[in-house]
């Protein structure tokens, strides 16, 4: 019976479920910081971890301390030929002990016509912090 105890009791951090931490990623900003006659219409957006996320808004996810925060940003430029940028970034969980304010630089090209080659440049601005 104490052989059974003792197993019991050795074997449960074995099975324990690992401890996850609480991360929030606002979205914060996106802005257009250069355009050199790549267009006038524009669409952007980013994401965390695959989840898209509208400029302003949130996302708290439960991860692992081995487990990273992806951001993605992307923008592109609205014509009958859109020109795309994406910017990406990771950040380990376990790196996150104060919160973290993550910018991304989008560069878009334009593919197209007498301003072809020309580019663009987005700001895209994060927050990652760790809650309880």
């Amino acid at each position: 019976m104490a052989f059974l105890i003792l197993t019991l009791f050795t074997a449960q951090p074995l099975f324990a479920a690992a401890k996850t931490t609480k991360i929030k990623v606002t979205f914060v900003s996106a802005s257009l910081v250069e355009n050199n006659h790549v267009g006038n219409e524009w669409w952007s957006g980013g994401s965390v971890n695959g989840k898209e996320l509208g400029e302003g808004q949130s996302t708290t996810l439960s991860l692992k301390s081995t487990d990273t925060v992806k951001l993605v940003a992307e923008a592109q430029e609205q014509d009958k030929y859109p020109d795309n940028g994406e910017a990406a970034t990771s950040i380990k969980v376990s790196s996150i002990t104060k919160t973290i304010t993550k910018t991304l630089t989008v560069s878009i090209v334009e593919n197209r016509g007498r301003y072809s080659g020309n580019t663009a440049i987005w700001k895209f601005v994060f927050k990652v912090e760790k809650v309880n």
